[in-house]
């Protein structure tokens, strides 16, 4: 089927903040009815109210002339309708796709009204991938649903068996070194009851992400980082750890200090000079808008690049703990996708190949 491209525009200034300020409402409430869904029970009530607030959502857009979001919001509003005459079962991958696709509008909707660029969105590629669930069976919707939100978390590249690293062998001083590293983490997570588990999280995010990579960077420097790059934080005061709204100037420069904190520490130690640059460059972005010395691309060295998009996972999946696993996980890795120019394409596609597989097998971020 023909799609016909959209230029998102703001037709009516006021009537498209109204949208904006009725799409807060409705957000949360399908968020919450999709999570309840989850556990199978298929709830007719819910399904309705479900319709209800798509069907809201689309009259609200046509009202306040919000035309673009019309096109996403009649597969959705068609899909669910489908549900509640039983002609469709409800899957969890179908609470993907409505997830997925509202947290684009969300995002798509700031957009427009930051007049910002739509590129990274791929608002486009979308509806291209949206529209042919209307026609499929509904023995063949499941796969298609499934293949919607792997394809918007990004393309993985093709890669091979991962090599086995030369030279693995090591002084018993790393090993113990690493234990030290370790408890220095844990002693973090103890201070801030949020942080607990999210060293090992990362850990293991990191260390699947870079398996996969044709080089990969070494296990031991990679761990070191993982471990160490917060430990910075515990000079700062912990009013600072998880501050929401705006920081202040001098918020900023302390927080752009403590990678630098962590990484001296490392330099100082024999043979973890690797992870030191790791740490060093975590907050560091391709476009040279990261701290603390506004590196760019190439210069910013792998292991930094793969724990840039393991720490800045898990600070989404934070912010969104309340939602559900599976919930949270869909929204970090749409957030980090929405925002890849802040991240190193070639690690972030990796990082989707990780992710894509844990929502598929339903494991839970971090465990075994």
């Amino acid at each position: 089927m023909a799609t016909k491209q959209l230029t998102p525009e703001i037709i009516d200034p006021i009537a498209f903040q109204d949208f904006r300020d009725a799409l807060s409402d409705y957000a949360p409430q399908l968020e919450q009815l999709v999570c309840q869904l989850e556990d199978g029970s298929g709830n007719e009530e819910k399904i309705a109210q479900l319709f209800r607030i798509l069907h809201s959502i689309k009259g609200d857009a046509n009202l306040c002339q919000v035309h673009f979001f019309e096109p996403y919001m009649n597969v959705l509003e068609h899909l669910l309708d489908r549900v509640r005459h039983k002609e469709l079962p409800y899957l969890d991958v179908l609470g993907d796709v409505l997830l997925l696709v509202m947290d684009r509008l969300v995002l798509m909707l700031d957009a427009v009204a930051e007049d910002l660029p739509l590129d990274d969105l791929r608002m486009d590629a979308l509806r291209i991938r949206l529209e042919p669930l209307l026609e499929k069976k509904p023995e063949d919707l499941p796969q298609a649903c499934a293949w919607l939100v792997s394809s918007m978390m990004g393309q993985a590249p093709s890669v091979p068996a991962p090599t086995q690293e030369a030279g693995n062998g090591h002084g018993g001083h790393r090993f113990t070194d690493l234990q030290f590293f370790r408890s220095l983490a844990a002693q973090l997570e103890q201070r801030l009851p949020a942080f607990s588990g999210r060293t090992e999280r990362n850990l293991a995010l990191a260390l699947e992400t870079n398996r996969l990579s044709e080089r990969p960077v070494p296990m031991e420097q990679l761990a070191a980082a993982i471990y160490m790059h917060d430990i910075g934080m515990m000079l700062l005061p912990e009013s600072l750890w998880l501050k929401a709204g705006n920081l202040s100037v001098e918020d900023r420069r302390q927080l752009s200090a403590h990678p630098g904190w962590a990484a001296g520490l490392l330099e100082r130690m024999p043979d973890w000079q690797e992870a030191a640059r790791m740490v060093a460059q975590h907050h560091e972005r391709p476009d040279g808008s990261g701290y603390p010395d506004g590196v760019r691309d190439g210069a910013i060295c792998p292991g930094a690049c793969v724990l840039a998009l393991v720490d800045a996972f898990e600070s989404v999946m934070l912010k969104h703990a309340q939602q559900g696993q599976r919930r949270s996980m869909l929204r970090a890795v749409a957030e980090l996708n929405a925002s890849e120019r802040q991240f190193d394409s070639y690690w972030l596609q990796l990082f989707n190949q990780v992710v894509r597989t844990r929502l598929e097998l339903g494991s839970v971020v971090g465990g075994a």
